[in-house]
């Protein structure tokens, strides 16, 4: 198969470098050129919804997931920087794992992930 992986995420910001050291702080994500994010091995969806989708905010195109190995670690942290952070028992499954969402300063939505435990 002629693709073998991401290459990159691109989208606008109103401020890329504030949003740059958001990401970078809170989420341990370097999102620039010179120092590209080496993301751990896993599974990575790509998976288009339908345009009324409940799922990520109606006037959005896109929500990122980021696969996470401690969730309520991470989840701790986001809270004791002020972070809102949802949960939602429902969303976990031992079959898929556990979901938490987020907003990034420009009002993304980020999906965080932890898979279930092999």
């Amino acid at each position: 198969m002629p693709v073998n992986g991401i290459g990159g995420v691109f989208f606008r910001a109103k401020a890329p470098d504030a949003l740059r050291e958001w990401y970078e702080k809170h989420l341990g994500i370097s999102l620039s050129w010179r120092a590209p994010w080496q993301q751990a091995a896993g599974q990575t969806l790509i998976v288009p919804f339908a345009d009324d989708t409940a799922y990520f905010p109606p006037d959005r195109q896109w929500m990122i997931n980021f696969r996470v190995s401690d969730i309520d670690g991470l989840i701790a942290s986001l809270k004791s920087a002020g972070i809102a952070v949802q949960t939602d028992p429902a969303w976990d499954s031992p079959e898929t794992g556990r979901f938490a969402r987020i907003h990034d300063p420009e009002g993304n939505a980020i999906e965080l992930w932890e898979p279930p435990a092999e």
